[in-house]
């Protein structure tokens, strides 16, 4: 059985001898920096910021205009800059490499549900962003404009996405599968004049027609003039309402080739804005986070190449859907002049092996999804590594969600034995991790093997001291460059501040529960905002998931804790059953005894109650924090937006429940 902290997987000296941080670490030296190990190399990452940055930048020979006045500023955080006096583009930096090689290589793969699978190449990616690019700037949008997509995991995503940016313009997008309130609460923030969008989408083999849904979005962005629309889903209504001008998708396309040499990219300041990411919105309106073209080139390179071991001529793959935060990495893989393969439709369907099939089709070398899903995958029987040829995957990483001992060690056996395979841990305010893997370190059960590069995080405990090898507060203590620039409308960044920078003045505070042990791995134990206090101790949520997820029958559980108002406290843990299963007392033995000799007697619940559904985000994230407050009395419209929930009949399942426990 495998134990918390096993080595589970260790670099060859040939691999070693191959990966981009070796590299690196042989450019270091030239310039006099010699490192022994990771440590030492990421002491220097935090300490000398300068240094670090400015040789994260020589080493990927990323293209700047303009005479460098201060890698980095003095400024505190939130206001810190970076590379000041220079200017850049994202979209160039990934297009660059189309004049590297062979422009018919591929650039990216892509398939989903309507479409089979197909690849386009450097020359038609790059050939359709400029043709783009110039038809928008002839309509006029310029830099600064808004520019949004209501669009999944799709080619003409990413083209619309390069094309916009290239132009200076600031890039949002939501997935089509996004409810059209939490579409409105976040475009109408930022009042976009460009609409990009599609009449549709399949998942899981059943068609979803948003002509209607976006007919009511359009209606609340007045700021809109022009609609971009692409017929995507088969049968479905052409267009919606709208206010504006609707343009088809191949008409915008249709123009005359744009050679290279004949489009010129809008180089930026390092302040101005890239894109806008939205938090997740279970209350209130969602933060819209703006991040830069310097930021996010320089995090992206740093984060690919030195956390995921990511290189030239890999293909990249990570399922997501557009409106995760992950989206916005998947050129990770062009930005290394590599590849990227994009999916549109159901992880696990017509079963648990959909995504290993295309991993195969585009011989797929570093692989990204969540734990859960590996679950699934084991849970269903599939042996990746004996059903698939998986013999060009050499990195794969799990994010999302705390990776259990279990489901890492399993990886190993069940998909292949020399896999780097590692959990990390980021955000969407920093676009990239935070807690990384590098392969210089070996590989450990259940445990997150480093902070990444540049990346100064530790724990603190309440009164702002460093902890090791005890809960504490996920704290950031160095600017970094991809935070966020602002967020959008908070001119005095009040409400930056407040998110942030409120616990600790001056100190990044992340939102997570983290353990960190003396040699520099770290654990994740879940949000600080949902953390379970059992009698004054803190207990994570992490925990008794890792436990709930070994026992046979469970498909998910949820659990919270609240004040009782007599001075005690309530803990309820609810379980969402297998079909066929039952949550009997037999069950719930097992389960109390499970916890009680795994983690604690702390860990084990009030009370064990069956729930028809676990109610989730819609990237997947438990509601822990939603159902603690309707257990505190709270109305249900006031928790959470019903359209930033996953399923939201499983929110009000435990608001009759709240109310069930309130009257009796």
């Amino acid at each position: 059985m495998v134990t918390e902290g096993d080595i589970l997987w260790q670099a060859s000296d040939d691999r070693l001898s191959k990966a981009v941080v070796t590299d690196f670490l042989a450019f270091l030296a030239e310039r006099g920096h010699v490192f022994d190990d990771y440590a030492a190399l990421h002491h220097w990452s935090v300490t000398d910021l300068d240094g670090f940055w400015q040789a994260v930048r020589d080493f990927f020979g990323i293209e700047m205009d303009g005479d460098l006045q201060e890698v980095v500023t003095s400024d505190p955080m939130p206001r810190t800059r970076w590379f000041t006096g220079t200017r850049m583009n994202f979209a160039e930096q990934v297009l660059r490499h189309e004049a590297t090689g062979d422009p018919s290589r591929v650039m990216l793969h892509h398939c989903s549900e309507t479409r089979p699978l197909a690849a386009m190449s450097w020359a038609e990616v790059g050939g359709q962003v400029r043709k783009l690019a110039t038809r928008l700037r002839q309509m006029g949008v310029t830099k600064g404009d808004r520019v949004v997509a209501y669009m999944p995991n799709i080619p003409e995503t990413v083209i619309a996405m390069l094309a916009a940016t290239s132009l200076g313009a600031t890039w949002a997008t939501a997935a089509p599968e996004f409810g059209p309130q939490t579409v409105i609460d976040r475009f109408s923030q930022i009042e976009p004049k460009l609409v990009f969008a599609v009449n549709g989408y399949r998942y899981g083999g059943k068609d979803f027609d948003r002509t209607g849904d976006l007919s009511r979005i359009l209606s609340h962005l007045p700021s809109a003039t022009t609609l971009v629309m692409l017929d995507y889903l088969p049968g479905a209504a052409k267009a919606p309402e709208f206010h504006g001008e609707v343009i088809d998708w191949d008409a915008m396309l249709g123009g005359p080739e744009v050679a290279r040499e004949d489009f010129t990219f809008e180089r930026v300041a390092s302040d101005h804005p890239l894109w806008t990411l939205f938090s997740s919105g279970t209350t209130g309106l969602p933060k819209p986070i703006v991040h830069s073209h310097h930021g996010i080139v320089l995090e992206h390179l740093k984060n690919a190449a030195f956390g995921l071991d990511l290189g030239a001529g890999d293909t990249y793959f990570c399922y997501s859907t557009t409106g995760w935060m992950v989206w916005n990495t998947l050129m990770h893989g062009p930005l290394l002049n590599g590849q990227a393969t994009l999916y549109d439709g159901h992880p696990t369907y017509p079963d648990a092996g959909a995504l290993w099939r295309i991993i195969e089709a585009t011989r797929v070398s570093h692989f990204g999804v969540s734990p859960t899903f590996m679950t699934m995958v084991r849970q269903q029987g599939i042996v990746p590594g004996r059903d698939y040829d998986l013999s060009a995957l050499k990195s794969m990483f799990l994010t999302g969600s705390p990776a259990t001992p279990e489901i890492l060690a399993w990886i190993h056996e069940g998909v292949k034995k020399d896999l780097f395979a590692t959990t990390q841990s980021g955000g969407t305010e920093v676009c990239g991790g935070i807690l990384a893997g590098t392969i210089l370190l070996p590989v450990r059960a259940g445990e997150i093997q480093a902070p990444a590069l540049g990346c100064d995080a530790c724990a603190f405990d309440e009164d702002g001291k460093v902890v090791i090898d005890e809960v504490g507060e996920l704290v950031i203590r160095k600017p970094m460059p991809s935070m966020p620039l602002f967020l959008w409308g908070d001119e005095d960044f009040a409400r930056y501040e407040d998110s942030y920078f409120d616990t600790y003045p001056g100190i990044w505070r992340h939102g997570d529960r983290v353990r960190f042990n003396a040699r520099g791995g770290s654990y994740v134990l879940g949000r600080s905002d949902a953390t379970l206090n059992r009698f004054g101790v803190r207990i994570g949520s992490a925990e008794i998931y890792r436990t709930m997820e070994g026992i046979e029958g469970v498909a998910d559980s949820l659990i919270i804790c609240i004040e009782d108002g007599k001075g005690g406290y309530y803990m309820p843990l609810f379980v969402q059953m297998h079909p066929g299963a039952a949550l009997d007392d037999a069950k719930r033995a097992e389960i109390v005894k499970r916890l009680r000799s795994e983690r604690s007697p702390r860990h084990v619940p009030d009370e064990i109650v069956e729930a028809p559904e676990i109610p989730t985000t819609l990237t997947g994230k438990k509601m822990e924090v939603p159902v603690r407050k309707l257990l505190l009395g709270q109305p249900v419209d006031k928790v959470a937006s019903r359209d930033a929930t996953k399923n939201p009949a499983a929110l009000d399942w435990f608001a009759d429940f709240a109310a069930a426990r309130v009257s009796a």
